[in-house]
């Protein structure tokens, strides 16, 4: 009965991890393999990794990536342009501790996306705050939001997080307002998070996307004097895999 009361005690104060191994070893009357002190720790861990668990779970489903990926399923070929010992650098995610930026260019299929979020959930399960979104649909979002007066919590929102990962910018080029929306974004930023960008357009031709050239100058000034760059080249990786399909199924 002690037993039992002691577990809704730990549940009602949200120690699940702790729960659960204690009731573990009630189960398997294990309780007498321990000392006093090696319970204590044992259990302290078991919560420990339990919150662990939750905020990496957390961080990924907040962070709302397209699709899932990770560094160790990365395809590192040499004719792909990628610098293995780089990407596994970015992967310790010392970028983001000091503030600094990445742009990953290439051609469409090439595995930007890719990358940018497996570099993402690394830093998610590393404990950061990630915020992924594909760059268009962000500055259709923003509009909406000036519009419904949601416009300040969403811009609040995305300087909260460490890494924001905006994926396929360039797209289209910007107008006015999504020129300014992007402006306050970086200015944001700038110093004080990392921001990573995945796009299809060299990093030269940013300026005629963002257009307005003395916004352009603030905006590019901001995002490349401490930025790290990752340039794939190669053949389209979903061409490749559409190959081997049919050729599998003939």
């Amino acid at each position: 009965m002690i037993n039992e009361q002691v577990i809704k005690r730990m549940k009602e104060m949200k120690f699940y991890g702790m729960a659960r191994a204690f009731e573990a070893c009630l189960a398997s009357d294990k309780l007498s393999d321990f000392t006093q002190d090696e319970m204590i720790a044992h259990l302290v861990e078991e919560e420990w990794d339990d919150r662990c668990n939750r905020k990496i779970t957390r961080n990924l489903q907040n962070a709302k990536f397209h699709y899932k990926a990770s560094i160790e399923e990365m395809y590192f070929n040499p004719d792909r342009g990628i610098d293995k010992n780089q990407i596994m650098r970015l992967a310790e995610c010392g970028f983001i501790d000091n503030k600094e930026n990445l742009m990953i260019t290439g051609s469409t299929g090439i595995g930007k996306s890719y990358l940018a979020s497996a570099l993402g959930q690394q830093a998610c399960i590393m404990g950061y705050r990630v915020m992924y979104t594909n760059a268009t649909k962000l500055f259709a979002k923003l509009k909406m939001a000036k519009a419904d007066g949601s416009y300040v919590a969403e811009i609040a929102k995305m300087e909260r997080q460490q890494l924001l990962i905006l994926d396929d910018f360039g797209i289209q080029p910007l107008d006015a307002a999504s020129r300014s929306a992007f402006m306050e974004i970086i200015e944001d930023r700038h110093e004080k998070a990392s921001t990573l960008i995945t796009s299809q357009v060299p990093v030269t031709n940013w300026y005629e996307v963002i257009g307005e050239h003395t916004i352009a100058d603030a905006i590019m000034d901001r995002i490349i004097h401490n930025a790290h760059r990752v340039e794939l080249t190669g053949d389209s990786l979903r061409k490749k895999y559409k190959k081997k399909i049919e050729i599998c199924e003939n």
